[in-house]
Formats: structure tokens, C-alpha cells, sequence
């Protein structure tokens, strides 16, 4: 993604979802004299940012609200967009902080992200944890390639290029897998359990993973974005 978001010396570039800074120290190690900025909601991330890269500016906002008029050269976010439920606010919010010709340069999860191991989760949840799971509601947007052009295109965005790149990450073995799922892909499942459930959600996942092809395998997909302000 850095190399598709090329950063030159002096540009502003925002970094949305910047998470513990590393992508944005990565884009100043390129560029020295890019001024990057970070927004994250998670005061955690933040705190996490300012001590590994203290000299990295970060904001705490939403991704929707961006508390900045205009004036970014580029905007660029990893793993952060479907995370954002109203997506045709948030391109149009990066769409008034870019400059004309601005760059937006994103990846997030997209399509059929996850699709396997979502569905096996909310059969679980139906059945043996029914009453745990009750009024659940999916708190991510795994957006298709052309639904999101068109959002592109509805807030001004030009040159338009979005497609999905398949991912399939492997672990080693049920142990591994089952650390994994708990702090990334399950936390907010894991949320509405106590104790020995949340130890048994899992243990039932990683059984079921492990009847894959490979097993213990995440069917992940990356929705990239690239497009520029009109």
C-alpha cells in the first residue's frame, strides 16, 4: 500500500485509523518531510502511538467526522474502513479534506471477507449461545468492488480504481488460530461472554477450522482503493 500511495516530500497526508502509528512512521521514514497526521477513536491506539512515535501528530475523531476543513495531499487508511458503517458520509468527508487531484489510497476487509468464519460464528451464537448473542448486529461493512466505486464516484472522487484481492492466512495449529480469532477477528463475539463460554466459542470455531483445507485458515479479502479528487 505504500508503494501504491508513493509519498512525496512536503505533502500533508492524513492517516485514518492510525491505529498504533506504524503505518504513518513508515510513510515519514519515506518521506522525511511529509507532514502526516493520525486519527483514531481509540484513546488505547493513541496512547500506544505517542509512545512508540512521539514525534507522530495524532488526533483522536471519527473517520466520519473529520475535525479538519481541507488542505491533505493524500489520504491513505489500512483496516479501518469497514469498521465504518456509513460509508457514503466518510468518502465524502475524505473528499472535502483533499485538495483537487488529492489521492485516496485504502485497504480494508471487503466482499466476502471472513464469509466462512462469520457464518460458523452465527451459527454458534444461534444455538448454543442464543441468549448471549440476543439483538446482535454485524458491526462491520465488508463492501463489494462495485458499490463502492459508485459511492467514490457519488462524492467526486475520478479515476476510480477498486478491486478485491484474496488473502488466505494459515496458522499453524489450533492453539495459534484460537489466539489469533479472540484478539482480532472475534473480540466483539467474545464481548457478550464470560469465561468458560468464551473459551468454548472458540474451541468450537477451531474445531471446525480444523477440518479445512487447509486447516486453521482465515479466508480473508482486501478491498483496495485508489481514486483522486475531481
Amino acid at each position: 500500500m505504500l508503494d501504491r500511495l508513493a509519498p512525496s516530500a512536503g505533502e500533508r497526508i492524513l492517516d485514518i485509523g492510525s491505529g498504533t502509528g506504524r503505518l504513518a512512521s513508515e510513510i515519514t521514514a519515506r518521506a522525511p518531510s511529509a507532514h502526516v497526521v493520525g486519527i483514531d477513536r481509540s484513546w488505547s491506539m493513541l496512547s500506544e502511538s505517542r509512545r512508540q512515535f512521539p514525534t507522530l501528530a495524532v488526533v483522536r475523531a471519527e473517520a466520519a467526522r473529520i475535525p479538519f476543513i481541507d488542505g491533505f495531499d493524500a489520504v491513505c487508511s489500512t483496516a479501518t474502513f469497514h469498521w465504518i458503517p456509513d460509508h457514503t458520509t466518510l468518502f465524502a468527508e475524505v473528499h472535502r479534506v483533499l485538495v483537487p487531484g488529492g489521492r485516496l489510497v485504502a485497504q480494508a476487509g471487503g466482499g466476502p471477507n471472513l464469509a466462512r468464519l462469520h457464518d460458523r460464528a452465527a451459527k454458534l451464537a444461534q444455538s448454543e449461545y442464543a441468549s448471549a448473542f440476543a439483538g446482535w448486529q454485524d458491526p462491520w461493512t465488508f463492501a463489494g468492488v462495485e458499490v463502492t466505486r459508485a459511492r467514490l464516484r457519488s462524492a467526486g472522487f475520478a479515476n476510480c480504481e477498486v478491486w478485491l484481492e484474496e488473502a488466505l492466512t494459515t496458522f499453524n495449529s489450533a492453539d495459534d488460530f484460537s489466539e489469533f480469532v479472540s484478539t482480532v477477528c472475534l473480540r466483539h463475539h467474545l464481548e457478550r461472554l464470560e469465561g468458560a463460554d468464551r473459551a468454548g466459542f472458540v474451541r468450537g470455531l477451531a474445531a471446525q477450522a480444523s477440518t479445512d483445507d487447509p486447516p486453521f485458515t482465515l479466508d480473508y479479502w482486501r478491498l483496495n482503493i485508489d481514486a483522486r479528487k475531481g
